[in-house]
């Protein structure tokens, strides 16, 4: 039994070492070639490729743009009446009258709404009638809770205030 168990678990080291010395002999040869090298090359050239993308890909991601709360505001001193006021955010633009059906109160304020940075232009205009030469037209403009812009106009009739804005502008 002692003659089986030693022959049975008997490793040829020869055979063994044999095998070894090709595997490592092919191995040599294959980091010796040319072909290494130019698997090299193109590992750097994709590794190079997808680290440019993702960083673009990053920048155009953050672009600087963030939104802001925005409101408007027309207020006239006492006796004034605001005939009509106009709104615009970027290309849209929005005109009140007014009328018996919609009026237009001292002061009037917009509701408060967000803006996204690259909206970039903001413009507000009011047309009021004022009974007096001391008496004021005044518009307003929030941004963020404080007011950015301001228009006064003084005078008697019917009176005009603008404001334009850009958050492009510094």
């Amino acid at each position: 039994m002692e003659n089986f168990q030693k022959s049975y678990f008997y490793i040829n080291k020869k055979l063994i070492f044999g095998t070894l010395k090709n595997l490592f002999e092919e191995m040599k040869q294959f980091y010796n070639s040319k072909s290494l090298l130019r698997l090299s090359f193109l590992f750097v050239f994709l590794l190079s490729t997808i680290t440019v993308v993702s960083s673009c890909k990053k920048d155009d991601d953050d672009d600087g743009f963030k939104d802001h709360l925005v409101q408007f505001e027309v207020k006239t001193s006492a006796g004034g009446e605001i005939i009509s006021v106009v709104t615009q955010v970027g290309t849209s633009q929005s005109t009140m009258f007014n009328t018996p059906t919609t009026p237009l109160t001292s002061p009037w304020k917009s509701n408060e709404f967000f803006v996204n940075s690259s909206q970039a232009q903001l413009n507000l205009d009011a047309n009021a009638k004022l009974p007096d030469p001391d008496s004021e037209l005044i518009i307003n403009l929030y941004i963020d809770g404080e007011i950015v812009r301001t228009a006064k106009q003084k005078g008697k009739g019917e009176l005009v205030a603008s404001i334009d804005y850009s958050f492009l502008e510094p």
